[in-house]
């Protein structure tokens, strides 16, 4: 196992992490929609610009097209993780979000190469009993249903959005990922026409939502990188330890408060993200 493959994954999360606790305080005064809009036209004027500077070759149309359909899939996750984060605790939407984001390249993998080891079986079980305890709150109750499937479908997005981008099979990263981009944004765009969304946010609300555009296309770059320098279950299950840098900085930053059930969910779901690989 390369060290700068996990380096690189790990650099991923601390990005993605406050990605994530960023644009979910933009889509708590501002629409998703509005917020992925302009993050992602910020991350594809960075990474056509780098591109271009470091003259990066022109890829493949199979791996431009590669790149397309992860920023669908990647585009997705995020507009229904920003969403999620805007109505629930970032506590518990992330790591639900995340341990789904590792388990579907964890399932590509098992149809390409078999049954997975015992210790990565044992991880789904860690994975299920943490999102049994998440979901419910110190009296029992449970967190409302309708709140808990958006994040389960975010992590599906991002895990699919792994699985593209690690298939790409030139040595160029930075123009498939424009293609991700475009691709998502022309989804945006469109999704935005169809509901009729003309908000434009105060210009105040911008840097932050500038600072989720900046800091997720690291994070996407970083794992690029780190799925090129490794193997995907390691890239994939490093970088879904994002959750960890989200829940600190909610509980510093918003003093958010989870009871100790739901802490004891969020340590065994990260416990399942690495056991999972």
């Amino acid at each position: 196992m390369e060290s700068s493959a996990i380096l690189l994954g790990l650099a991923s999360a601390a990005s993605w992490g406050a990605a994530d606790f960023s644009g979910g305080l933009a889509t708590r005064r501002s629409s998703a929609l509005t917020v992925a809009i302009i993050s992602q036209i910020i991350g594809l004027i960075l990474l056509a610009s780098s591109a271009l500077i470091t003259e990066e070759a022109i890829p493949s149309s199979e791996d431009i097209l590669l790149g397309a359909l992860g920023g669908i899939s990647g585009g997705i996750g995020i507009l229904v993780l920003y969403h999620a984060l805007s109505i629930s605790k970032m506590g518990v939407v992330a790591p639900v979000a995340a341990v789904f984001s590792a388990m579907v390249p964890v399932a590509f993998g098992i149809a390409l190469e078999g049954v997975p080891a015992t210790i990565q079986i044992t991880g789904f079980l860690f994975a299920f009993t943490g999102v049994w305890l998440i979901s419910r709150e110190e009296d029992g109750s449970k967190i409302a249903t309708n709140n808990l499937k958006f994040p389960l479908v975010a992590g599906l997005g991002f895990g699919l959005f792994m699985i593209f981008i690690d298939r790409i099979h030139g040595d160029t990263i930075l123009w498939p990922l424009v293609g991700a981009r475009l691709a998502s944004l022309a989804m945006f765009f469109l999704a935005a026409l169809y509901l009729k969304k003309k908000e434009i946010p105060a210009a105040r609300y911008l840097p932050i939502i500038a600072l989720a555009g900046i800091l997720d296309t690291g994070g996407n770059l970083f794992y690029a990188l780190a799925a090129q320098a490794g193997r995907l279950d390691v890239a994939a299950v490093l970088t879904s330890l994002y959750p960890a840098v989200t829940v600190l900085l909610a509980w510093v930053i918003l003093k958010e408060r989870l009871v100790q059930r739901q802490w004891l969910g969020a340590l065994s779901v990260m416990m399942a993200i690495l056991l999972i690989s």
